[in-house]
């Protein structure tokens, strides 16, 4: 037993020293969503009383469009590409011979995934709050709860694109593809809240476009409804349930 936990503790050292010496991922996953709700957030419209649904500032529904951003980054960009290489280059074929196991690789990126994403998340929330004045979630275990779903369908989806992409290539191809949806879904280019009435029940069914909903409400002082954390664990579900059966070690 000591052998093994040595091994899974080696295994995530060096995985966190590698994922230190990608500076384009972590751009992508720590800065770039603070990035952009900096750069909305100098729009003087964007800070105007009333100028979003429900009497808020459209910079206020952007906190939770960061946050959502962050975690399609890892989700769809960096996760699958990751994963699928170290399949591609026979490591985790390599690692079946050891004590550590390919899984211990697995949960080495998700561990350093989740973190990341919970940087960025803390990271926006802060420069919402201090360079903005957006109020701090206003039902904090509301919001929590939907984050951790919402991160389950994210993660989740990242397994899914890795186990059905033979190579890097094609877990690249298949993010992008991905990634720019998810985007509109998330709210990048229009917040969920403001969207038409039709778009946005239609886009509450998709994982993000439901975990902005869940987010907001949570932001707002409300409970996340049910139906929107129902939406994005049932995502999380069917995306685990491909990447389970779909999953090879090589």
């Amino acid at each position: 037993m000591p052998t093994v936990t040595t091994a899974h503790t080696a295994v995530l050292r060096t995985e966190a020293k590698l994922f230190r010496r990608e500076p384009g991922a972590l751009f992508w996953l720590l800065v770039f969503p603070s990035a952009l709700l900096t750069i909305l957030g100098l729009i003087p419209a964007f800070r105007e009383p009333g100028a979003a649904p429900g009497g808020l500032r459209v910079i206020d529904l952007y906190v939770p469009v960061a946050v959502l951003l962050a975690l399609a980054v890892a989700g769809v960009q960096t996760m699958p590409v990751q994963l699928t290489g170290y399949r591609e280059r026979g490591i985790l074929r390599r690692l079946s011979t050891t004590p550590a196991r390919p899984a211990s690789l697995l949960m080495a990126s998700l561990l350093l995934h989740a973190a990341a994403v919970l940087g960025s998340v803390l990271l926006a929330l802060a420069v919402g709050r201090l360079a903005f004045g957006v109020a701090l979630p206003a039902q904090p275990a509301g919001y929590v709860l939907a984050l951790l779903v919402t991160t389950l369908a994210a993660f989740a989806l990242g397994c899914a694109l890795s186990a059905v992409s033979r190579t890097v290539k094609a877990a690249q191809t298949l993010g992008t593809v991905v990634f720019f949806p998810m985007m509109f879904t998330a709210g990048v280019w229009l917040p969920v809240q403001s969207m038409p009435e039709t778009l946005r029940h239609l886009v509450e069914w998709s994982p993000l476009g439901a975990a902005s909903q869940a987010l907001g409400q949570a932001a707002a002082g409300d409970w996340p409804s049910w139906s929107h954390l129902g939406v994005t664990g049932l995502w999380a579900v069917l995306l685990l349930t491909v990447a389970v059966r779909r999953f090879r070690w090589e």
